[in-house]
């Protein structure tokens, strides 16, 4: 096999607020070359690097909002949030927790600090990824999967190298706890510093990294700091990570969904009039109710 070579390594950009309780750097869609139709499936990254929030008896968070046509899916690495969904769906994400939500035809959606990580503050750390889905599936009634830390199946590596959690697809011949509706790779790489850890995926795959603590070299040539973001040439398959310092590295790699993309905030459709008809959908309630 062949190595895949960096193509980009790309920087934080300046932080913004999502509501009033998520402090993102956005990487997917960015300026960085790094658009929807280069990253498909992975249309949106929002990365909250590690931040403090004081104590607040009114959790933080984002009001009711509406989905369609993809997948949101929020990793937590440091505190704890409260969601629900106008489908039903809800519950609290903890640390090392992760929900994926199916939009698919549309939801209501909405997200806060979990009461008591409110209450008591602390450091905040997540990311949010929008997974599109393909034009067969947007339509399809949506779903939630909830998989708490103790259902992500772990890879040991030896020499107490640490431990590749295996969201969505597989690592290996361990397969992850999310079904998927394209193959989607999804991994947590928790290394101790000098570990050395093998990955391979399709040469068209859109592959990528974030690194969310620590600091790792690549392919043995290139360092790349806490909080930057690694694209991957869609050449060769296999590429390195070594543990420079104790690290947590967040791997996707996904096969691109080759159909046109449409979308305009939280609606990601296929054409101008499917995006008119998810705005007058909205707009008439069929998304159902979810109280702010």
């Amino acid at each position: 096999m062949n190595v895949k070579n960096i193509e980009l390594v790309v920087p934080p950009r300046e932080p913004h607020f999502v509501g009033d309780g998520f402090r993102v750097h956005n990487f997917i869609p960015s300026g960085y070359r790094l658009d929807m139709q280069r990253m498909n499936p992975f249309i949106m990254l929002d990365y909250n690097s590690k931040f403090y929030f004081p104590p607040s008896d009114k959790p933080k968070g984002v009001g009711v909002h509406p989905h369609r046509g993809f997948e949101t899916v929020t990793i937590a690495y440091k505190g704890r949030v409260a969601h629900h969904d106008s489908a039903g769906g809800g519950g609290v994400i903890g640390e090392g927790d992760v929900q994926w939500m199916t939009a698919a035809s549309g939801v209501l959606h909405k997200e806060y600090h979990e009461e008591t990580f409110s209450k008591t503050g602390g450091d905040f750390q997540m990311v949010q990824l929008w997974v599109n889905l393909p034009a067969k599936y947007k339509m399809s009634k949506p779903k939630y999967q909830a998989i708490t830390n103790d259902q992500i199946n772990k890879v040991k590596l030896p020499e107490n190298g640490g431990e590749i959690e295996i969201i969505a697809g597989s690592y290996g011949d361990v397969k992850g706890a999310a079904s998927t509706f394209t193959p989607v790779h999804l991994h947590n790489a928790r290394l101790n510093k000098g570990a050395k850890v093998d990955f391979s995926f399709p040469a068209d795959y859109n592959t990528a990294l974030l690194v969310i603590e620590g600091k790792i070299r690549v392919n043995g040539s290139e360092d790349v700091n806490v909080n930057h973001f690694v694209l991957f040439e869609n050449e060769g398959e296999e590429f390195k990570i070594e543990a420079i310092e104790n690290a947590v590295v967040l791997v996707l790699s996904g096969q691109p969904i080759l159909e046109p993309i449409a979308a305009h905030g939280p609606f990601v459709m296929n054409s101008h009039k499917e995006l008119i008809e998810a705005f007058e959908d909205f707009q008439n309630g069929k998304f159902g109710h979810l109280e702010d």
